[in-house]
């Protein structure tokens, strides 16, 4: 029997047409500093789970749709084959981002886009404060 080759939710990447803005917009609001801050990329931790701000609007456009929730796996290899055997559609293969994290998006059946993230660095915490005004 196969083991389950999906680990959990893990990070949602938003696509943002000025990245300098909605990276400093977002560290206001969770009060914390991207911990992986490149030209290409933006991540925060907020609670264990990663907010991540993509500036490339070549594939998702900003706003509603414009959202992708990437779930944690062990073997982003592994996942993205099993999701393609289980009726999934190719939309990004397998590629490394940097540090050791591989991603890919399927499409499910009804076109949505579902995420998966291969991250060594992922660390789940325990919820934090929420940040005072």
């Amino acid at each position: 029997m196969d083991q389950q080759p999906f680990l959990g939710l893990r990070t949602a990447i938003y696509t943002v047409n000025d990245l300098e803005k909605a990276k400093a917009w977002y560290s206001a609001l969770f009060g914390t500093e991207p911990y992986f801050d490149e030209p290409f990329y933006v991540g925060f931790n907020v609670g264990g789970f990663e907010l991540g701000l993509n500036p490339d609007v070549s594939k998702v456009k900003p706003g509603p749709g414009g959202v992708v929730a990437y779930w944690g796996v062990a073997d982003a290899e592994v996942a993205f084959l099993h999701a393609l055997r289980h009726g999934a559609g190719e939309h990004e293969g397998v590629q490394e981002v940097g540090g050791g994290i591989k991603v890919a998006t399927v499409t499910d059946p009804f076109g949505n886009l579902l995420g998966i993230i291969e991250n060594p660095h992922f660390k789940l915490e325990g919820p934090g404060p929420v940040p005072a005004d």
